[in-house]
């Protein structure tokens, strides 16, 4: 635990976790002669003259992409012999010039490209997507007390399939610190930052629903937090369940995870809900509209404090940085309804999501 962390230093490291993530990948310049296609679900390298076969015809040439550097500027271990993994639709383009300004792309290029993205941004967008991806998640909560809660969110998403069939879909929320105000026998406040509550849902979804977005599965909480004024200190376990639509233009849906405290007391009872509404709006090439804001639910809590329920819109655009698609967004929320004393107020909610290369490829199970 560490008291009195200053409040700028973890909204610098918000941005300058951002400012590095935006600058990875600028720096490779994609070769005028090759671009991308996929076949079977795996994205692969061609050349030029082949890049104008029609889809589905497999190209025979792979490729390994280079593994990001770590915290420390080191680079991080390589993974040999990785093919990325898109969805069968996903076919997107390079053009720049070896040298000098970039030349333009042609107009069926682009448009391709263009397509490529807003799919991305689809699948990114959908809970039961089958693309694997990592969503870093910095919220910046003020508080009806007028204090600030930060906290940061490590959450992959991992989607195995288990047959032809069927999907398991492997959701970890990890809180990488969360800093939260704690009142002082001075009448002040000082500020805590530590590791928080760990969540884990499994959820099955069929892999053959057509627009229609379905899942079920248990969900966990697991009492990871470092103090105890940055989790519940409680094992907790329930139930969870999607149910959306996917089109061309849109997604809508309901996503709501339930947890009860299970095992023996040391901490109070818990009983709670979070419920993510599903809404964007796909408008233009790689970029998105849409509501923002989990609604929550404090079963526990007196009956003029249970719930936590947001109104805010989010913006997406997704990009490459090199030969990774990555999904930029920022969200602002205001709760309409929230507890008295310590509740949240406004949130300001940044994401980055680069897809990330699949490294379980076809049915575990025949």
């Amino acid at each position: 635990m560490h008291r009195a962390r200053p409040i700028r230093s973890i909204v610098a490291l918000q941005f300058l976790l951002l400012a590095v993530v935006g600058s990875s990948g600028a720096a490779e310049q994609p070769d005028p002669t090759e671009a991308f296609r996929t076949s079977g679900g795996e994205i692969q390298r061609v050349s030029a003259s082949e890049s104008s076969t029609p889809p589905g015809t497999p190209a025979r040439s792979t490729w390994s992409p280079t593994p990001p550097a770590n915290m420390e500027g080191s680079p991080s271990p390589a993974i040999p012999s990785v093919r990325l993994t898109y969805p069968p639709t996903l076919q997107v383009a390079q053009a720049a010039g070896a040298s000098g300004p970039p030349a333009a792309a042609p107009p069926e290029r682009a448009e391709a490209e263009g397509q490529s993205l807003t799919e991305v941004n689809k699948q990114l967008s959908n809970p039961v997507s089958t693309l694997w991806s990592l969503s870093i998640q910095f919220n910046n909560y003020q508080l009806v007390n007028n204090q600030w809660n930060f906290n940061m969110q490590f959450q992959p998403v991992l989607p195995v399939s288990l047959t032809k069939d069927w999907n398991l879909i492997t959701r970890p929320v990890i809180p990488l610190y969360n800093s939260v105000p704690v009142p002082t026998a001075s009448g002040g406040f000082n500020q805590t930052t530590a590791f928080g509550d760990t969540i884990l849902l499994e959820m099955l979804s069929p892999a053959n629903s057509g627009p229609w977005l379905l899942g079920l599965g248990p969900t966990f909480i697991f009492p990871t937090a470092s103090s105890k004024y940055t989790g519940q200190g409680r094992w907790q376990a329930g139930p969870a369940g999607l149910v959306g639509y996917l089109s061309k233009e849109f997604i809508l849906g309901v996503f709501p995870q339930q947890w009860w405290s299970i095992g023996s007391p040391g901490r109070p009872n818990t009983s709670q809900m979070n419920l993510q509404p599903v809404a964007a709006w796909f408008f233009a090439p790689g970029w998105s509209l849409g509501y923002s804001g989990n609604v929550l639910a404090d079963w526990m809590a007196p009956s003029r404090d249970v719930w936590t329920v947001p109104l805010g819109l989010a913006i997406g655009k997704v990009v490459k940085l090199g030969p990774l698609p990555v999904k930029f967004q920022i969200a602002t929320q205001y709760m309409v309804q929230r507890p008295r004393n310590t509740g949240q107020e406004w949130n300001i909610q940044f994401n980055i999501s680069p897809v990330l290369p699949k490294l379980i490829k076809g049915a575990l199970f025949d």
